[in-house]
C-alpha cells in the first residue's frame, strides 16, 4: 500500500471518531519529528454530528440521539455516517507549497474529476468550502447539491482531518441540521444520482487523482 511518499490506510470497520482525531494528531507529531510518512486514510464512522471550529447552535435544527461533538477542524457542522467515505490526510505542506487554499483547491479539483468519470458535472465556490453537484449526464440541477465536505486543521504546516464524499449514505440525517451552516441547499449521493460504485473503487480513483494534482 505505500508509494513513494504517502503510507495509504483503508479501514474496513467504522472508527470512533475521536479515536481518528487522536490518532490523526499523533501522525502530525511522528511526521513533524521526521518519524512516520504522510497518511491519506480512508474509513467511515458511525452515525455522528460534528461541529467545527466556526459552528453555532442554530445550526442544529432538531435534536436527535446521534451523538453531536465539537471539533478542531475548520468549518460548521457535518453530518458523518454510514455511505460516506471519509478521507483524512495528513499531508506535510512543508515540503510543498505553504498554502492550504490550494491544497483545499486540490481536494475539490479531485472530487471534480472523479465525478467527471462518472457524467457529474460540480464545482467549487469561494464563499462555501465543499463540492457541489451542477450537472448530470449534461441536465442543470435546478439548484446546486453537495456531495462532499471539507474541513482541516494546520499544525505547523502539516494537514489533519480532510474530506467526506456521499457515496451512499441515507440522506435524511441532513435533515436535522443547517449543514456547513447553510440554509435551503441540500445534499446529495452518487447513489441519489444514479451512479453505483463501491468504496474499494472509490478509494482507487481518489488516490489516482490525488497522485497527479498534489505536486
Amino acid at each position: 500500500h505505500l508509494n513513494k511518499t504517502f503510507e495509504i490506510k483503508i479501514s474496513d470497520n467504522n472508527i470512533d471518531y475521536e479515536e481518528a482525531v487522536k490518532l490523526m494528531k499523533k501522525r502530525v507529531e511522528d511526521i513533524l519529528d521526521k518519524k512516520a510518512k504522510e497518511l491519506i486514510w480512508f474509513l467511515n464512522h458511525d452515525h455522528i454530528y460534528t461541529c467545527g471550529t466556526s459552528s453555532n447552535k442554530s445550526e442544529i435544527l432538531c435534536k436527535t440521539n446521534i451523538p453531536i461533538i465539537n471539533t478542531n477542524r475548520g468549518g460548521k457542522i457535518t453530518y458523518h455516517g454510514p455511505g460516506q467515505r471519509i478521507i483524512y490526510l495528513i499531508i506535510d505542506l512543508n515540503n510543498r507549497k505553504k498554502d492550504v487554499r490550494k491544497f483545499i483547491n486540490i481536494l475539490e479539483n479531485t472530487i471534480t474529476c472523479l465525478l467527471k468519470n462518472f457524467q457529474i458535472e460540480s464545482t467549487s465556490f469561494s464563499d462555501r468550502v465543499g463540492i457541489w453537484v451542477t450537472k448530470v449526464n449534461g441536465i442543470k440541477l435546478s439548484k446546486e447539491k453537495k456531495i462532499g465536505a471539507i474541513g482541516l486543521r494546520i499544525q505547523k504546516w502539516v494537514t489533519y482531518h480532510g474530506l467526506s464524499f456521499n457515496i451512499d449514505p441515507d440522506l435524511t440525517y441532513y435533515n436535522n441540521i443547517n449543514a456547513c451552516g447553510l440554509v435551503d441547499y441540500s445534499a446529495t449521493s452518487l447513489k441519489e444520482l444514479g451512479v453505483i460504485l463501491s468504496q474499494k473503487e472509490f478509494d482507487q480513483i481518489f488516490i489516482n487523482i490525488f497522485n497527479m494534482l498534489i505536486t
